[in-house]
Protein backbone atom coordinates (compact mmCIF):
# COMPACT_ATOMS: atom_id res chain seq x y z
CA UNK A 1 0.00 0.00 0.00
CA UNK A 2 1.79 2.90 -1.22
CA UNK A 3 1.80 5.85 1.50
CA UNK A 4 0.17 5.16 4.51
CA UNK A 5 0.96 8.26 6.32
CA UNK A 6 -0.14 10.02 3.77
CA UNK A 7 -3.56 8.44 3.25
CA UNK A 8 -4.07 8.00 6.88
CA UNK A 9 -3.93 12.17 7.69
CA UNK A 10 -5.84 12.41 4.91
CA UNK A 11 -8.57 10.31 6.44
CA UNK A 12 -8.17 11.87 9.41
CA UNK A 13 -8.14 15.68 7.84
CA UNK A 14 -11.34 14.47 6.21
CA UNK A 15 -12.75 13.37 8.98
CA UNK A 16 -12.02 16.57 10.72
CA UNK A 17 -13.94 18.58 7.76
CA UNK A 18 -16.71 16.53 7.48
CA UNK A 19 -17.26 17.37 11.63
CA UNK A 20 -17.07 21.02 10.69
CA UNK A 21 -19.31 20.51 7.57
CA UNK A 22 -22.14 18.45 9.32
CA UNK A 23 -22.00 21.53 11.92
CA UNK A 24 -22.42 23.86 9.95
CA UNK A 25 -25.17 22.07 8.30
CA UNK A 26 -27.46 21.33 11.34
CA UNK A 27 -26.93 25.23 11.96
CA UNK A 28 -28.38 26.09 8.91
CA UNK A 29 -31.13 23.27 9.30
CA UNK A 30 -31.80 24.87 13.41
CA UNK A 31 -31.52 28.92 12.32
CA UNK A 32 -33.70 28.15 9.10
CA UNK A 33 -35.86 25.78 9.71
CA UNK A 34 -35.44 23.39 7.07
CA UNK A 35 -35.76 20.17 6.47
CA UNK A 36 -33.55 16.98 7.44
CA UNK A 37 -33.49 15.99 3.82
CA UNK A 38 -33.30 19.26 2.07
CA UNK A 39 -30.50 20.11 4.42
CA UNK A 40 -28.56 16.70 2.96
CA UNK A 41 -29.09 17.16 -0.26
CA UNK A 42 -28.05 20.66 -0.18
CA UNK A 43 -24.86 20.06 1.40
CA UNK A 44 -23.90 17.43 -0.56
CA UNK A 45 -24.76 19.09 -4.21
CA UNK A 46 -23.05 22.04 -2.57
CA UNK A 47 -19.79 20.24 -2.41
CA UNK A 48 -19.52 19.01 -5.67
CA UNK A 49 -20.84 22.74 -6.79
CA UNK A 50 -17.50 23.96 -4.67
CA UNK A 51 -14.88 21.52 -5.97
CA UNK A 52 -16.22 22.58 -9.14
CA UNK A 53 -15.71 25.85 -9.13
CA UNK A 54 -12.56 25.54 -6.78
CA UNK A 55 -10.85 24.13 -9.72
CA UNK A 56 -11.98 26.79 -12.27
CA UNK A 57 -11.04 29.52 -9.93
CA UNK A 58 -7.65 28.12 -9.41
CA UNK A 59 -7.23 27.92 -13.60
CA UNK A 60 -9.28 31.01 -14.09
CA UNK A 61 -6.94 33.09 -11.36
CA UNK A 62 -4.18 32.99 -13.15
CA UNK A 63 -5.29 33.20 -16.67
CA UNK A 64 -4.22 29.61 -17.64
CA UNK A 65 -4.55 28.84 -21.22
CA UNK A 66 -3.29 25.73 -23.05
CA UNK A 67 0.23 24.40 -23.73
CA UNK A 68 0.64 24.17 -27.84
CA UNK A 69 1.39 21.12 -28.27
CA UNK A 70 3.31 22.00 -31.28
CA UNK A 71 5.47 24.76 -29.39
CA UNK A 72 6.08 22.65 -26.54
CA UNK A 73 6.07 19.24 -27.96
CA UNK A 74 9.32 17.89 -25.80
CA UNK A 75 7.06 18.82 -22.21
CA UNK A 76 3.83 17.16 -23.74
CA UNK A 77 5.83 13.86 -24.66
CA UNK A 78 7.55 13.50 -21.31
CA UNK A 79 3.80 13.77 -19.43
CA UNK A 80 2.72 11.30 -21.57
CA UNK A 81 5.44 9.27 -20.86
CA UNK A 82 5.46 9.91 -17.38
CA UNK A 83 1.60 9.57 -16.80
CA UNK A 84 1.45 5.93 -18.56
CA UNK A 85 4.70 4.92 -15.84
CA UNK A 86 2.46 6.57 -12.94
CA UNK A 87 -0.77 4.78 -14.26
CA UNK A 88 -2.54 7.70 -14.87
CA UNK A 89 -4.57 9.36 -17.68
CA UNK A 90 -1.95 12.57 -19.19
CA UNK A 91 -3.96 15.75 -17.51
CA UNK A 92 -5.03 18.94 -19.67
CA UNK A 93 -1.14 20.68 -19.82
CA UNK A 94 -1.49 24.32 -19.37
CA UNK A 95 0.52 27.62 -18.97
CA UNK A 96 0.13 30.68 -17.51
CA UNK A 97 1.82 34.11 -16.35
CA UNK A 98 2.19 33.88 -12.38
CA UNK A 99 5.29 36.60 -11.90
CA UNK A 100 7.54 33.50 -10.45
CA UNK A 101 8.55 30.43 -11.71
CA UNK A 102 5.91 27.81 -10.35
CA UNK A 103 3.36 25.21 -11.29
CA UNK A 104 0.56 23.30 -9.26
CA UNK A 105 -1.75 20.28 -10.30
CA UNK A 106 -5.90 19.93 -10.00
CA UNK A 107 -7.96 17.51 -10.81
CA UNK A 108 -8.44 13.89 -10.43
CA UNK A 109 -6.36 10.89 -11.54
CA UNK A 110 -8.62 10.64 -14.91
CA UNK A 111 -9.37 14.66 -15.24
CA UNK A 112 -5.73 16.10 -14.41
CA UNK A 113 -4.86 19.51 -15.12
CA UNK A 114 -1.06 20.56 -14.55
CA UNK A 115 -0.58 24.30 -14.85
CA UNK A 116 3.21 25.59 -15.11
CA UNK A 117 4.29 29.09 -15.48
CA UNK A 118 6.15 31.01 -18.65
CA UNK A 119 8.70 31.63 -15.96
CA UNK A 120 9.21 27.70 -15.22
CA UNK A 121 10.08 27.09 -18.56
CA UNK A 122 12.21 30.19 -18.71
CA UNK A 123 14.32 29.57 -16.03
CA UNK A 124 14.43 25.47 -15.68
CA UNK A 125 16.40 23.25 -17.66
CA UNK A 126 14.54 20.30 -19.40
CA UNK A 127 15.32 17.55 -16.54
CA UNK A 128 14.57 20.01 -14.18
CA UNK A 129 11.35 21.19 -15.75
CA UNK A 130 10.41 17.05 -16.14
CA UNK A 131 11.37 16.50 -12.22
CA UNK A 132 8.64 19.48 -11.18
CA UNK A 133 6.05 17.88 -13.57
CA UNK A 134 6.55 14.74 -12.16
CA UNK A 135 6.08 15.61 -8.53
CA UNK A 136 2.45 17.46 -10.08
CA UNK A 137 1.69 13.80 -11.67
CA UNK A 138 2.35 12.28 -7.67
CA UNK A 139 -0.13 14.91 -6.94
CA UNK A 140 -2.95 14.05 -8.96
CA UNK A 141 -2.11 10.07 -8.37
CA UNK A 142 -2.20 10.63 -4.83
CA UNK A 143 -5.54 12.26 -4.92
CA UNK A 144 -3.88 14.76 -2.21
CA UNK A 145 -5.00 17.92 -4.43
CA UNK A 146 -8.87 16.93 -4.17
CA UNK A 147 -8.47 17.03 -0.52
CA UNK A 148 -6.92 20.55 -0.77
CA UNK A 149 -9.45 21.92 -3.14
CA UNK A 150 -12.35 20.49 -1.25
CA UNK A 151 -11.15 21.80 2.22
CA UNK A 152 -10.91 25.16 1.05
CA UNK A 153 -14.24 24.64 -0.18
CA UNK A 154 -15.13 23.75 3.07
CA UNK A 155 -13.59 25.98 5.12
CA UNK A 156 -15.08 28.92 2.87
CA UNK A 157 -18.69 27.39 3.72
CA UNK A 158 -18.30 27.18 7.04
CA UNK A 159 -16.93 30.47 7.86
CA UNK A 160 -20.00 32.01 5.79
CA UNK A 161 -22.44 29.91 7.95
CA UNK A 162 -20.76 31.51 10.94
CA UNK A 163 -21.04 35.10 9.53
CA UNK A 164 -24.81 34.24 8.76
CA UNK A 165 -25.20 33.64 12.75
CA UNK A 166 -23.53 36.37 13.76
CA UNK A 167 -25.86 38.34 11.53
CA UNK A 168 -28.97 36.75 11.95
CA UNK A 169 -28.53 36.34 15.89
CA UNK A 170 -27.33 40.08 16.32
CA UNK A 171 -28.80 43.40 16.25
CA UNK A 172 -28.33 44.02 12.23
CA UNK A 173 -25.83 46.89 13.08
CA UNK A 174 -22.79 47.63 11.90
CA UNK A 175 -20.53 46.81 15.09
CA UNK A 176 -22.31 42.39 14.46
CA UNK A 177 -21.11 43.39 10.69
CA UNK A 178 -17.77 43.43 11.69
CA UNK A 179 -17.71 40.97 14.15
CA UNK A 180 -19.16 38.65 11.44
CA UNK A 181 -16.18 39.18 9.12
CA UNK A 182 -13.70 38.53 12.30
CA UNK A 183 -15.54 35.75 12.87
CA UNK A 184 -15.77 34.34 9.54
CA UNK A 185 -11.52 34.44 8.97
CA UNK A 186 -11.01 33.13 12.31
CA UNK A 187 -13.37 30.11 11.50
CA UNK A 188 -12.19 29.78 8.41
CA UNK A 189 -8.26 29.29 9.51
CA UNK A 190 -9.27 27.19 12.16
CA UNK A 191 -10.48 24.84 9.73
CA UNK A 192 -7.82 25.16 7.33
CA UNK A 193 -5.08 23.91 9.90
CA UNK A 194 -5.89 20.34 9.40
CA UNK A 195 -5.90 21.32 5.49
CA UNK A 196 -2.40 22.97 5.90
CA UNK A 197 -1.02 20.49 7.92
CA UNK A 198 -1.73 17.77 4.61
CA UNK A 199 -0.38 20.31 1.91
CA UNK A 200 2.80 20.49 4.04
CA UNK A 201 3.48 16.42 4.17
CA UNK A 202 1.80 16.05 0.17
CA UNK A 203 5.17 18.18 -0.65
CA UNK A 204 7.57 15.56 0.74
CA UNK A 205 5.43 12.92 -0.48
CA UNK A 206 5.78 13.98 -3.87
CA UNK A 207 8.86 15.14 -3.91
CA UNK A 208 10.14 11.33 -3.29
CA UNK A 209 7.90 10.22 -5.88
CA UNK A 210 9.57 12.48 -8.21
CA UNK A 211 12.86 11.16 -7.39
CA UNK A 212 11.47 7.72 -8.13
CA UNK A 213 9.96 8.26 -11.13
CA UNK A 214 12.85 10.06 -12.91
CA UNK A 215 15.86 8.34 -11.13
CA UNK A 216 17.07 10.79 -9.28
CA UNK A 217 16.56 13.58 -6.78
CA UNK A 218 18.89 15.93 -8.12
CA UNK A 219 16.80 17.09 -10.99
CA UNK A 220 13.93 18.58 -8.55
CA UNK A 221 16.33 19.58 -6.39
CA UNK A 222 18.05 21.89 -8.44
CA UNK A 223 14.38 22.74 -10.02
CA UNK A 224 13.29 23.98 -6.36
CA UNK A 225 16.70 25.96 -5.69
CA UNK A 226 16.42 28.25 -8.91
CA UNK A 227 12.37 28.71 -7.98
CA UNK A 228 13.46 29.63 -4.39
CA UNK A 229 15.74 31.90 -5.68
CA UNK A 230 14.00 33.05 -8.41
CA UNK A 231 10.82 33.83 -5.97
CA UNK A 232 13.13 35.89 -3.66
CA UNK A 233 13.98 38.38 -6.15
CA UNK A 234 10.64 38.92 -7.48
CA UNK A 235 8.06 40.79 -5.83
CA UNK A 236 5.61 40.82 -8.86
CA UNK A 237 3.68 37.48 -7.88
CA UNK A 238 0.52 36.70 -9.64
CA UNK A 239 -0.93 34.20 -7.27
CA UNK A 240 -3.63 34.27 -4.51
CA UNK A 241 -3.29 32.58 -1.36
CA UNK A 242 -5.78 29.70 -2.33
CA UNK A 243 -3.56 28.94 -5.29
CA UNK A 244 -0.57 29.40 -3.95
CA UNK A 245 -1.27 26.57 -1.47
CA UNK A 246 -1.49 24.36 -4.65
CA UNK A 247 2.11 25.17 -5.92
CA UNK A 248 5.11 23.76 -6.01
CA UNK A 249 6.26 26.42 -4.52
CA UNK A 250 4.49 28.75 -1.45
CA UNK A 251 5.74 31.48 0.90
CA UNK A 252 4.82 29.50 3.98
CA UNK A 253 1.14 31.18 4.26
CA UNK A 254 1.09 32.25 7.32
CA UNK A 255 2.58 33.90 11.01
CA UNK A 256 3.68 30.26 12.15
CA UNK A 257 4.39 27.14 10.83
CA UNK A 258 1.13 26.04 12.03
CA UNK A 259 -0.12 27.87 9.15
CA UNK A 260 2.06 27.27 6.54
CA UNK A 261 1.44 25.82 3.53
CA UNK A 262 4.32 24.33 2.33
CA UNK A 263 7.80 22.78 4.67
CA UNK A 264 10.87 24.36 4.56
CA UNK A 265 12.26 24.65 1.16
CA UNK A 266 16.18 23.70 2.68
CA UNK A 267 14.91 20.53 3.95
CA UNK A 268 13.04 19.79 0.98
CA UNK A 269 16.35 19.57 -1.18
CA UNK A 270 17.83 18.32 1.83
CA UNK A 271 15.61 15.16 1.78
CA UNK A 272 16.01 15.05 -2.42
CA UNK A 273 19.74 15.19 -2.28
CA UNK A 274 19.95 12.61 1.29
Amino acid sequence: MRHVGLKARMAIAGSMLFAFYAVAAVVVMGVFDWPLGLVLLGSVAFVGVQYKIGKWMALRSVGAEDLPEDQYSDIHRRVESLSRDMGIDKPRLMIARMGVPNAFAVGRKGAGTVVVSEELLRVLEPDEVEGVLAHELAHIRNRDVVMMVLGQGVASIVAIVAQWVVLLTGDNDLADLFLAIVVGQITQMLVMVFVFAISRYREYVADSDAAEEIGSGEPLARALEKISRSAERSQDTEIDSQVNALCIFGDGGGLARLFATHPPMEKRIERLRG
